[in-house]
C-alpha cells in the first residue's frame, strides 16, 4: 500500500492550513532559491510559487506516487526524488521549507542543524511537524499494532514520539540560528463523515502499518482500529466529529 496522494488530500483544506500559518511566518522578500522538503503531490509547493514567483523552486520527496501527480500539476518546478534523511542541496538556498514530513525521520539533533548549513546568510529554515502522538488518532494505532497477530511485524513500525521537545530544538538550533522561533498550535477539526479520523490517518498514520500486512491481516487491523478511533472521537449531536491535532512549527533564520 504505497501513499496514495487522493487519500492524504481528501483532507486538503485542513492539512494545507498549519502550511499556510507557517508560510506567513517566514519575513523573506525575494528569495532566489527554495527546496520544500518532503514535497508529498506538491500542493505546498504551488503556494511558495505563487508567494515567490521569481524564485527557483525544487519539491523533494520519496514518493513516486506523490512526485508523478505534483509534476502534472507544476511542470515549471524541478521535483526530485530522494531520501529525505540523506538530502543534500548541491549548492546553498534561500529558504528550506518543509511541512509534516520531518516527524517520519530519525536522529533530528542531527538533522536540524543538517539542514540549516543548507542555507545561506539571511536564509531561513521553515518547519512545521505533527505532535499529536499521545492523542487518542495515534495512540490506538499503537494499542491495535500491539493486540494481534501481527504485533512482532508492526511494533518495530510505531513511532512513538518522533518529535523532540520544543526546548530540545531550541538547544539545537540557537548556537547556530541568527534568529529562532518556536511554538505551538493546536487545530480543532470539524469533520463530517462516518468515521472522519480513522479517513485523516489513513492517509498518513497508518500507510507503513497497512503496508506490512497482507490483505487479510490489513482489513482486520483497520476493523479494530477503526472501532477505537470510533469510540475516541464519537460524533457530536450534529452529526460532526471533532478532532484536536497539535502541530510544531520551528522558524530559524541563518
Amino acid at each position: 500500500m504505497p501513499w496514495n496522494p487522493d487519500q492524504y488530500l481528501s483532507f486538503g483544506g485542513e492539512r494545507l492550513r498549519p502550511a499556510l500559518d507557517l508560510m506567513a511566518r517566514v519575513a523573506l522578500d525575494r528569495p532566489a532559491a527554495i527546496v520544500d522538503l518532503g514535497c508529498g503531490a506538491g500542493n505546498v509547493t504551488r503556494l511558495l510559487q505563487q508567494r515567490w514567483p521569481d524564485a527557483a523552486i525544487t519539491g523533494v520527496d520519496n514518493s513516486p506516487q506523490m512526485l508523478e501527480q505534483a509534476a502534472r500539476e507544476a511542470p515549471r518546478i524541478v521535483w526530485q526524488n530522494a531520501d529525505l534523511a540523506g538530502w543534500n542541496s548541491p549548492r546553498t538556498v534561500d529558504l528550506v521549507f518543509s511541512n509534516a514530513a520531518l516527524h517520519w525521520l530519525d536522529d533530528h539533533t542531527r538533522l536540524f542543524p543538517h539542514l540549516l548549513r543548507q542555507l545561506n546568510r539571511g536564509g531561513v529554515l521553515a518547519v512545521q511537524m505533527p505532535n499529536n502522538f499521545a492523542a487518542p488518532s495515534h495512540t490506538c494505532a499503537f494499542d491495535a499494532a500491539a493486540s494481534g497477530p501481527w504485533r512482532d511485524r508492526l511494533i518495530p513500525l510505531l513511532r512513538r514520539s518522533p518529535v523532540l521537545l520544543p526546548a530540545a530544538y531550541y538547544d539545537l538550533l540557537a548556537p547556530l540560528a541568527r534568529r529562532l522561533d518556536i511554538w505551538q498550535t493546536e487545530y480543532l477539526h470539524v469533520l463530517t463523515g462516518a468515521n472522519p479520523v480513522a479517513d485523516w490517518t489513513r492517509g498518513s498514520l497508518l500507510v507503513p502499518l497497512l503496508e506490512a500486512l497482507d490483505d487479510e491481516e490489513r482489513t482486520a487491523f483497520e476493523a479494530d482500529y477503526r472501532s477505537r478511533i470510533l469510540a475516541a472521537y464519537p460524533p457530536r449531536p450534529d452529526g460532526r466529529t471533532l478532532f484536536a491535532f497539535r502541530r510544531l512549527f520551528i522558524v530559524a533564520h541563518s
